[in-house]
């Protein structure tokens, strides 16, 4: 009798904690008109992007892509949601193999299909969901297509003024070429450099010797190179060649061949980014503006606590 009552109580427990668990899921956090929006939706939303951005970021930086996506969440799934019930209004299909064909994208940032599946286990998701949610995603992107990025035009004359009022702006920076090379030793590194300092072999007599490939690039001062190569290449003058830089797994040798001074671009070099930057402008206000207007027509209710 006693154990029968243990066992009960045991039952009655668990029952309890999942009902607790089940009910803290499905959440109401918003209502969108007919709709609502569930702390499984917000969930679900966090983790298919952490199983999305992981193909391409590891470590801190999917933790910070992450937090940045986090930011005004709920507004953005209300907005999602408005969003997607006029893509389901006007009638949008999704061909499923666009959506195979976007998670085969996402799987090659995977070692595998099995390290793929369980990242998704991980997650609580399963690929079923994944298709879900990129369903939505393109729906989504359909109707913004159809409502509002069609009706974007950027005028001549618009590029002209924008260039006139930021000529400043189009200052290119100082760029360098460069020849660079990597090799898998140290040693190996500073036995090319010795043998360039004898004389007259340069970084292609080099190359040639220990069947090294050489790349050329061009590099400036951006901010996206990293802190090391950049000192190492611009702390050197023409023709010169640089010490080894460790770089993860591979020390590189850097050469500077030349050296192209800042110089303001003209409006012919400059149109396709002004281009790009007013329709990035214009974008986002039509949305702004399309969205407002689909909130003014809708029922919203954010639910706080």
């Amino acid at each position: 009798m006693h154990k029968r009552y243990i066992f009960i109580l045991c039952f009655v427990f668990c029952f309890f904690c999942f009902v607790s668990f089940s009910f803290a899921d499905e959440k109401i956090i918003a209502i969108v008109n007919a709709d609502v929006v569930t702390q499984k939706d917000l969930n679900d939303f966090i983790n298919f992007m952490r199983i999305k951005l992981s193909s391409e970021y590891k470590g801190r930086a999917l933790s910070d892509k992450l937090d940045a996506t986090k930011k005004d969440l709920v507004e953005k799934l209300v907005e999602d949601k408005l969003i997607l019930q006029e893509a389901k209004k006007s009638g949008v299909k999704i061909d499923n193999t666009r959506i195979k064909a976007k998670i085969e994208d996402m799987k090659k940032g995977f070692s595998s299909s099995l390290e793929f599946q369980q990242a998704l286990a991980r997650e609580g998701m399963v690929e079923a969901d994944i298709e879900n949610k990129i369903r939505e995603q393109m729906l989504m992107y359909n109707i913004v297509e159809e409502r509002v990025r069609r009706k974007i035009i950027i005028h001549p004359a618009e590029v002209t003024e924008f260039y006139n009022k930021n000529t400043a702006s189009f200052n290119t920076p100082e760029e360098r070429e460069v020849v660079s090379l990597a090799v898998d030793k140290e040693t190996l590194a500073k036995e090319i450099v010795d043998f360039v300092k004898t004389g007259k072999p340069g970084l292609e007599d080099a190359a040639a010797k220990y069947s090294i490939t050489l790349n050329k690039l061009n590099v400036a001062r951006t901010g996206e190179l990293r802190k090391d190569i950049e000192e190492a290449v611009f702390s050197l003058k023409p023709g010169e060649l640089s010490q080894a830089v460790k770089i993860e797994d591979k020390f590189y040798l850097f050469r500077v061949d030349n050296i192209i001074l800042p110089r303001q671009q003209n409006l012919d070099e400059a149109r396709e980014i002004i281009t790009s930057l007013l329709y990035e402008r214009k974008m986002q206000e039509g949305l702004d503006k399309w969205l407002g207007e689909l909130k003014k027509n809708a029922f919203i209710k954010i639910i706080s606590g």
